[in-house]
C-alpha cells in the first residue's frame, strides 16, 4: 500500500528502516573512527519516526546552540539528511584530529569548520552507501553545508522543505562510544513521501498496491 505519511508506515516498514538505521550508524561509527585514529563504536541506535516539535526536543530543544551538517539526497532517493554535532561530538573531533577543544562554538575558526564538515559529510556518505547498497539504489549527495544556530533553526530546514508533505522525520539516535565517554550522535533522514514509498518497495516491505 502506498503511503502518504511517515505516520502510516507499518511495524514491518518500521523495523526495516530501524535495520537500515542500526546498519548504517554503525558503518558511521567505523568511518568516524578512521577519521580520527581512535576506535569508536555506537551503542544500539533507537530509530523513531517523529513529528517535527518531538524531534527538535529530543535534540535538546529549540534554544539551545549546536552545528549541523546537512546534505541533500537526488536520484532514485530524494530527500536531505543532518548530522547534528553536539558540543562533545565536536571536541571528540577537534581533539583527536586538531589537539585542541572549544567551550562554545563562536570559537569554530575556518580550519576546524571545514574539519567538522568533513567530518560530517563522510558519516552521512557512509551511512547514505550503505542504505543505497541494501536496497540496490543510485543516491547522489550534494556538498555538504555547515551552519551554526539554534537547534530549532537547523530543524526549520526539513520542515520548510517537506512539511508540506508530512510532519514527520526519521530520526536515528544513540551514543558513540571511545575512550570510555559517551558522545551523543544524532541523524536525522528525510527523504520525501515519494522516495520513501519506492525505498520500501525496493526494501521488498511495500508492495505499492
Amino acid at each position: 500500500m502506498t503511503i502518504k505519511s511517515y505516520d502510516e508506515l507499518s511495524s514491518l516498514e518500521l523495523d526495516t528502516l530501524k535495520e537500515i538505521g542500526s546498519i548504517g550508524t554503525g558503518n558511521a561509527a567505523t568511518s568516524l573512527s578512521a577519521l580520527i585514529g581512535e576506535t569508536v563504536r555506537i551503542q544500539q541506535p533507537e530509530v523513531r519516526i517523529m513529528e517535527y516539535n518531538e524531534a527538535i526536543e529530543w535534540i535538546g530543544g529549540p534554544e539551545p546552540i549546536t552545528a549541523g551538517v546537512l546534505v541533500g539526497m537526488s536520484g532514485q532517493l530524494s530527500g536531505i539528511m543532518l548530522s547534528v554535532q553536539q558540543l562533545e561530538f565536536v571536541n571528540l573531533v577537534l581533539e583527536n584530529m586538531m589537539k585542541k577543544s572549544i567551550q562554545d562554538y563562536m570559537e569554530l575558526e575556518e580550519m576546524e569548520r571545514s574539519a567538522l564538515t568533513e567530518v560530517g559529510n563522510i558519516m552521512i556518505s557512509t551511512f547514505i552507501n550503505a542504505l543505497s547498497s541494501l536496497a540496490d539504489i543510485d543516491i547522489e549527495l550534494t556538498v555538504p553545508a555547515f551552519t551554526v544556530d539554534m537547534q530549532g533553526a537547523i530543524m526549520a530546514v526539513p520542515m520548510a522543505e517537506y512539511g508540506g508533505q508530512s510532519n514527520y522525520i526519521m530520526t536515528i539516535g544513540g551514543n558513540f562510544i571511545c575512550n570510555g565517554k559517551e558522545i551523543p550522535c544524532r541523524l536525522l533522514l528525510s527523504p520525501d513521501i515519494r522516495s520513501l514509498n519506492f525505498l520500501l518497495r525496493k526494501l521488498g516491505v511495500n508492495s505499492g498496491e
